[in-house]
């Protein structure tokens, strides 16, 4: 198993056909996506959630950690080639979507088989500037607060200076990879794009999500969520319900027990 997939069901076990690799967000690793699995079976998503651990964080802590782009998606795209060749959907979230497309874009350069679907929310297209996060050189307390003013700190971490220290060069890095990644012009993606927006986002506005169209070769579809940037946290069981209903329609029948 490839050391992006911290945790896979096993293929002769009972379950969808279909698998959704999720991306996480700056300075979030694969346990964000923890519960989703539970949570879309419930609304019969027909997809087997598979959480992409990027290396430098969690299980992966002592690994190093990119903060260029092209660096991390060249290996990505080598590790995960053969689980890529099943039947999937991609899906990022904020640093996430940047990742998800720039996979996608480079495996439909060297055709290789591309998902059914890209889903990605909360990021702004990548024709325009990164979203300003937080300053990956700011002073410990200037970038908690930053991060903690958008939701990617949860409020019980505040009180946890053990885990913040371990946090905190992660994320740093993660927006320095942010940050310096701008795509340069491409062919349209081939496959259709599924794009989710928080209403209340202070970080990525609506209509930068909603430029994402430019790049979409296939169709593309913005939906709107309440909630600020990390709408998938704060109502995750609406965003799940609405992803639920969005990957049924690429998902295929169930693999056999």
């Amino acid at each position: 198993m490839t050391r992006y997939l911290s945790r896979k069901r096993p293929d002769d076990e009972p379950g969808p056909a279909t698998r959704l690799f999720c991306f996480p967000y700056a300075g979030g690793g694969a346990s964000a996506y923890r519960r989703w699995q539970r949570g879309l079976d419930a609304h019969d998503a027909g997809v087997r959630v598979l959480p992409v651990q990027l290396p430098g964080r969690e299980e992966r802590f002592a690994e190093p950690r990119f903060t260029d782009l092209d660096a991390l998606i060249d290996d990505m795209d080598a590790q995960l080639d053969e689980e890529l060749s099943a039947p999937h959907i991609l899906y990022g979230h904020s640093m996430g979507a940047l990742i998800a497309y720039a996979l996608t874009r480079r495996r439909q350069r060297r055709g290789a088989a591309l998902p059914r679907a890209l889903v990605l929310s909360a990021y702004r297209a990548p024709h325009l500037p990164a979203p300003p996060i937080a300053d990956p050189d700011a002073g410990d307390a200037e970038l908690v607060a930053g991060l903690a003013a958008l939701g990617g700190i949860p409020p019980t971490l505040l009180d946890h200076p053990e885990i913040l220290s371990a946090l905190l060069p992660v994320a740093r890095d993660d927006l320095r990879l942010c940050l310096r990644s701008r795509a340069a012009p491409a062919e349209p993606l081939r496959v259709p794009l599924h794009l989710f927006a928080g209403l209340g986002d202070r970080l990525v506005g609506v209509s930068e999500v909603a430029a994402w169209g430019r790049h979409a070769g296939r169709g593309c579809e913005l939906r709107t969520m309440p909630g600020g940037h990390f709408f998938v946290r704060s109502d995750e069981g609406a965003f799940l319900a609405e992803l639920a209903s969005l990957t049924r329609r690429y998902a295929t029948e169930r693999v056999a027990a």
